[in-house]
């Protein structure tokens, strides 16, 4: 029996073509569905949620299939009974680089020589370097496993943090023993109920002198205000791909903070994120349309 998926593009229809058991059906957002909506089992979503008209366009859904590694946007709101499946594996590389990039740059001091270079001064300094730096990742799935990868090259010695401890993780209720012995803690956690403000001002008050906060997970993670008065005051620093709010805005105290580096929301935009991200996604219809639950399938609230 073939399955009917609904694709947002035609990368997805290329990528779909060659599983079994698999017809992809190309639909355009806000437009009307095509007849074959009826009786499609599977929605590949092009944007974020969408609305009870598509729902109810969609009598037949059982499977919500992500493009992204986050589901926050989507938990709640997916009909009773339609499963939820992320597409982790396809971006914990490029995160995971960005991660590295910002940490290289701010240790080694690319910005006073992005400066000099924009002025024509040769000027030479001693920079801090990343070797050696103890680094607490929190949020030990996929993404965290591939910073540690990465970080492990660079001679860094690794945390690992999970919502729960197990053999080489520890547990979120061992930080505020872990915080004061690190470098560096970035956080690589899903938005939920529980991680939520997690980095609130006790969170940072427990970080060492000179330390540096990374959010590559979602600005809610982070308690904007308590952020704002440590990085003023000079005494931690941070990198930032996120923030809440975001967009920043214009005149927000982030943009001119001392030692503080922020991107908008790019860890994860690369050339090639569409087809890896269609690559896991295929995966995982393929293991439905063989009679299987997909891998990466929400439970609660991730």
């Amino acid at each position: 029996m073939t399955v009917t998926v609904l694709v947002p593009d035609d990368d997805g229809v290329a990528a779909l073509s060659e599983v079994p058991l698999v017809q992809a059906v190309r639909y355009r957002w806000g437009d009307p569905v095509p007849p074959e909506a009826a009786k499609a089992e599977v929605l590949i979503p092009g944007r974020h949620p969408a609305g009870e008209e598509l729902w109810r366009d969609l009598p037949n859904l059982k499977l919500v299939q992500l493009l992204t590694a986050g589901a926050d946007d989507w938990v709640g709101k997916v009909p009773d009974g339609v499963l939820l499946s992320t597409c982790r594996g396809a971006h914990g590389g490029s995160m995971a680089e960005w991660v590295v990039a910002v940490l290289l740059s701010m240790y080694r001091r690319l910005d006073v020589f992005a400066a000099a270079q924009r002025a024509s001064r040769w000027e030479r300094m001693t920079s801090e370097t990343l070797q050696g730096q103890h680094v607490l990742v929190v949020g030990a799935g996929d993404l965290g496993r591939q910073l540690r990868k990465r970080l492990e090259s660079f001679e860094v010695r690794c945390t690992m943090v999970g919502m729960s401890a197990r053999d080489g993780v520890h547990g979120v209720d061992e930080l505020p023993e872990l915080l004061p012995h690190h470098d560096v803690v970035v956080m690589m956690v899903p938005l939920t109920s529980r991680t939520r403000g997690m980095v609130d001002a006790a969170f940072l008050a427990a970080m060492r002198d000179g330390a540096v906060l990374v959010n590559a997970a979602r600005g809610s993670v982070v308690a904007t205000d308590a952020l704002v008065a440590e990085v003023t005051t000079g005494r931690l620093r941070a990198a930032l791909d996120v923030t809440d709010p975001e967009p920043l805005p214009a005149d927000h105290p982030l943009w001119t903070a001392p030692g503080v580096v922020l991107t908008p929301h790019v860890g994860g935009a690369v050339h090639g994120v569409r087809r890896r991200s269609y690559a896991v996604a295929a995966a995982e219809i393929a293991r439905y349309a063989g009679g299987e639950l997909p891998d990466n399938l929400v439970h609660g609230e991730y």
